[in-house]
């Protein structure tokens, strides 16, 4: 008799860990089936599970866990073995209003459809897909599956390789290292997000933005008419030095009743990076001149924040026309500064 060859076992058994998983979910189903008509049958045990909310802890069997094959390498970040979800348990887990993944409270209409707790009010207590009213149906069957799984972070192609706990991803996707940035020009509304090497070459390409290698800056700004402040960004520098970038800022906005200008420095990477470097801003004419020395903030920080906690050299237009000489009908501002890097 001849012997199965290795790949047609393994193919055999792949089949019959599908099988095994369809039979859960048809199981998982009729389950919620189940308690959707117990809930609908007015039974004080299930009013009482309606007005009570109910704390997911995480099962200790993996009974109801979908996964694929281990990988033999753990990732280094994985709190626990890689284990990928299907794409039927994601799709279950998914809000049909936002399309977000849902959290507890899960809930379901009297048909077993399920929303998740954000989109509720604004279905007006309707369900979206039958239209049958929500009331106050928890969907516990689907909170404790999910409270089961372990997902891989939504950052994984940024480089993040760790595997994480349903209800704990969404937590570190917020803190992820490896999440990817804004765009930090100012100057539209702009939605491309990267990481640093893609950013750098966008603003390039795409934002035109002057690029300079060096530690130091000596830039002179001029405008015509200082009178027209419209919280309109006039310069972006990108600078290359210490193998880093940095953004050099310089603009007009409303401070109050007058117009102001200020000028700042932003650091393309995270904020622990970015307080290892200082820079200094200088600005003067007509023998006076002022002086600004700060560290430069991430660009994880959106450039309004910065500039709204005048975080940076800001000056007086008053001032700033009359560093500018002439009649002061004109804007003619020279800034200089350095950026070093503290030991």
């Amino acid at each position: 008799m001849r012997s199965r060859s290795p790949n047609r076992v393994g193919s055999f058994l792949k089949e019959d860990k599908k099988l095994k998983l369809k039979n859960k979910f048809a199981d998982l189903a009729s389950r919620v089936s189940h308690l959707n008509t117990r809930m609908a049958s007015g039974s004080p045990f299930f009013d009482d599970i309606r007005s009570k909310p109910e704390v997911i802890d995480p099962p200790q069997s993996e009974d109801m866990m979908d996964v694929g094959e281990n990988v033999n390498d753990p990732a280094p970040n994985a709190l626990k073995p890689n284990l990928t979800v299907s794409s039927g348990v994601r799709e279950l887990l998914e809000c049909p209003v936002c399309l977000n993944a849902m959290y507890p409270p899960i809930h379901q209409c009297s048909n077993g459809h399920t929303l998740c707790s954000g989109c509720k009010p604004r279905v007006h207590n309707r369900c979206p897909t039958c239209r049958h009213e929500l009331g106050n149906i928890r969907c516990l069957a689907l909170e404790k599956v999910a409270a089961s799984l372990e997902l891989p972070c939504k950052y994984q192609s940024f480089g993040c390789m760790g595997i994480y706990p349903y209800y704990s991803k969404l937590k570190h996707e917020s803190q992820c290292v490896y999440r990817p940035y804004n765009c930090p020009y100012a100057g539209s509304e702009c939605t491309v997000i990267g990481d640093i090497p893609s950013l750098v070459a966008h603003l390039k390409d795409d934002h035109k933005v002057d690029m300079h290698n060096g530690s130091t800056f000596n830039h002179r700004y001029v405008k015509s008419n200082p009178q027209e402040v419209e919280n309109a960004t006039w310069m972006l520098t990108v600078f290359s030095c210490f193998g880093q970038y940095f953004c050099l800022h310089f603009e007009a906005f409303q401070l109050g009743m007058a117009p102001v200008y200020i000028a700042f420095l932003r650091f393309m990477g995270d904020d622990n990076e970015a307080k290892n470097y200082s820079y200094s801003l200088e600005v003067g004419g007509n023998g006076r001149k002022m002086i600004w020395q700060g560290v430069p903030r991430s660009v994880r920080d959106s450039h309004r924040k910065v500039r709204d906690s005048f975080d940076g050299l800001i000056i007086q237009r008053n001032m700033a026309l009359f560093f500018s000489g002439g009649d002061r009908k004109e804007l003619k501002l020279r800034v200089t500064g350095r950026i070093w890097k503290e030991q």
